[in-house]
């Protein structure tokens, strides 16, 4: 079963979906809360001490602080209602904004400062005035444990028992992973910063101050790309497990009527809504013995009961002697032939 449809398989937690997103803008709020009051901080301390590190760490908090005020006009903006121009809603939203942020991790947090570390290294400046330096970096450990933590919250709201690659490779909601990737990798590059700040004086080697600068730049690229990649495959369009296409397939096919499932399509227009292709080769029979209308509303019914995130279903009724198309596993078999719309179930809340 598709672990981001398996939940709603009891219906005592179909609101599960509202109290996840409600989990994620609490994640990316107090990311952009933190984020800013270290940003501000951070500059304060790089601009006592000249570290590199540090300066770094400024522009990476200032970039999070960014990043997060755009995750939060994404997910606002993916949930306007449907329009005259945009029929299936504005879910992709989320995705594109969600694949910016990543870009500008890259660019401007990463880029910064593997740059800003080597023009220090070329410089040789020793960083100054290690008490404002350790006061800043441990009061940044304490905002963004707090941040981490929302975001982990958010995280294993979404987990329901995966791993944490298989997670962030199945979810459907971009913001679950970004925050939390965010706020690790800028832990991770608080470490960079105390060691190369550390080992600069402790050493009388002022190019380590530096090369925690590279260091930090080369961890937010590698999360940067890693956020890219999955954001580019939401935006692009990504279809359901399998499991749940066998599960569709057996709900479609239990019906008298139905020969059998010619074509199954989907594709996820937002974390919580799908669109469904259905194509259906009926049973050549008298009229009196089935009711076509009524057996279309009852399929219908049946795959939004079990999955209610599926709000869009089309369908298309085939001759029970055409010749059944090949299937490609996973994704069912290619492209649909005219459907015949059904209407979309309102909107979760």
């Amino acid at each position: 079963m598709d672990p981001e449809l398996a939940h709603e398989r009891r219906p005592a937690r179909r609101l599960r979906p509202v109290a996840m997103a409600q989990e994620s803008k609490t994640a990316v709020v107090a990311a952009i809360v933190g984020n800013l009051a270290i940003a501000v901080a951070k500059f304060i301390a790089a601009a006592f001490s000249g570290s590199a590190a540090m300066l770094s760490e400024a522009i990476h908090s200032l970039v999070d602080t960014g990043n997060g005020g755009l995750m939060l006009y994404g997910m606002k903006r993916s949930r306007r209602p449907a329009d005259a121009e945009h029929p299936f809603g504005y879910g992709h939203e989320l995705y594109f904004w969600a694949l910016i942020v990543g870009v500008l991790v890259f660019a401007l947090g990463g880029g910064m400062s593997i740059v800003s570390g080597i023009v220090h290294m070329r410089a040789a400046e020793m960083p100054g005035d290690l008490g404002s330096n350790y006061a800043v970096l441990a009061l940044a450990t304490v905002f963004e444990s707090v941040s981490w933590y929302y975001g982990l919250k958010a995280f294993r709201t979404e987990q329901r028992g995966r791993g944490f690659v298989e997670t962030i490779r199945e979810t459907k909601d971009p913001t679950s992973f970004t925050v939390l990737l965010e706020d690790s990798a800028a832990l991770l590059g608080l470490v960079f910063a105390f060691g190369g700040i550390s080992l600069a004086v402790w050493l009388d080697a002022a190019w380590i101050d530096g090369a925690a600068s590279v260091a930090i730049g080369v961890l937010l690229c590698a999360v940067a790309l890693l956020m890219v990649y999955e954001s580019k495959g939401l935006l692009v369009g990504e279809g359901v497990e399998k499991q749940t296409l066998d599960e569709i397939r057996r709900i479609a096919g239990a019906e008298p009527q139905v020969e059998r499932v010619c074509r199954l399509l989907t594709m996820y227009l937002g974390p919580d809504e799908i669109m469904l292709v259905l194509e259906l080769a009926f049973r050549r029979t008298s009229p009196d013995d089935f009711d076509t209308r009524a057996t279309i509303e009852r399929i219908t019914q049946a795959i939004r009961a079990r999955f209610p995130r599926i709000r869009h279903v089309f369908l298309d009724i085939t001759p029970d002697d055409a010749p059944e198309p090949p299937r490609t596993p996973g994704r069912g078999p290619g492209r649909p032939s005219p459907v015949t719309a059904m209407p979309p179930a309102g909107r979760q809340r």
